[in-house]
């Protein structure tokens, strides 16, 4: 019976965390940037908070800033003084894991405009909030409480020509709250490479 409780316990500590849930407030969180730097969500209490799930080795993050995508993506919230964090959740075991320096000379290569990008080594901030995939995508209001999650798009199986005239979820969350209306679709089903936790 005492081995079974043990093996019980080990279990439970193996399992996930259960994922935030729209409506509700997003966990709290705090990782270091590319520089090693403590940023937390409650930095930009009061702001809209864009979270997104990256890992430069996945052909869908590729297709997202290779287009331009999501770059441009960054730097239209950003004139909205929204702020958007991008967090690399792979393991250092992994051999997709990014050192900090090749992630910050990648972003720039690619034209990339978060205001931080954080190393989730641990995958304690990617398994609070349920990140499956790259991308997966999350709105937080200034009130702290998550308004979207999922994809960044409709468009799965795009080409380059298709990502551009894909219906932007995360614009389209961010445009109507900002307006002061509810958002019409709050959560969508994530496409991507699996988060390398």
């Amino acid at each position: 019976m005492h081995r079974l409780a043990l093996a019980l316990v080990a279990l439970c500590a193996a399992l996930p965390a259960a994922a935030s849930t729209v409506g509700l407030p997003a966990p709290a969180f705090s990782a270091p940037d590319l520089k090693g730097k403590a940023v937390s969500l409650a930095d930009f209490k009061g702001k809209y908070v864009v979270l997104e799930w990256v890992n430069p080795e996945c052909p869908y993050v590729k297709r997202h800033y290779n287009t331009g995508n999501m770059p441009a993506l960054q730097k239209e919230v950003a004139t909205k003084d929204v702020v958007w964090l991008a967090i690399n959740s792979s393991s250092p075991t992994s051999g997709e894991f990014t050192p900090p320096e090749q992630m910050a000379k990648w972003l720039a290569d690619k034209g990339a405009a978060p205001r931080a990008t954080l190393i989730d080594k641990d995958g304690k901030v990617g398994r609070a909030f349920g990140a499956r995939t790259t991308p997966h995508m999350y709105v937080i209001d200034p009130q702290g409480k998550l308004i979207y999650a999922g994809a960044i798009d409709d468009k799965r199986w795009a080409s380059a020509e298709e990502t551009k005239s894909a219906r932007n979820y995360v614009r389209a969350a961010l445009d109507e709250a900002m307006a002061g209306k509810p958002v019409s679709v709050s959560a969508t089903s994530p496409y991507g490479c699996s988060v390398k936790y």
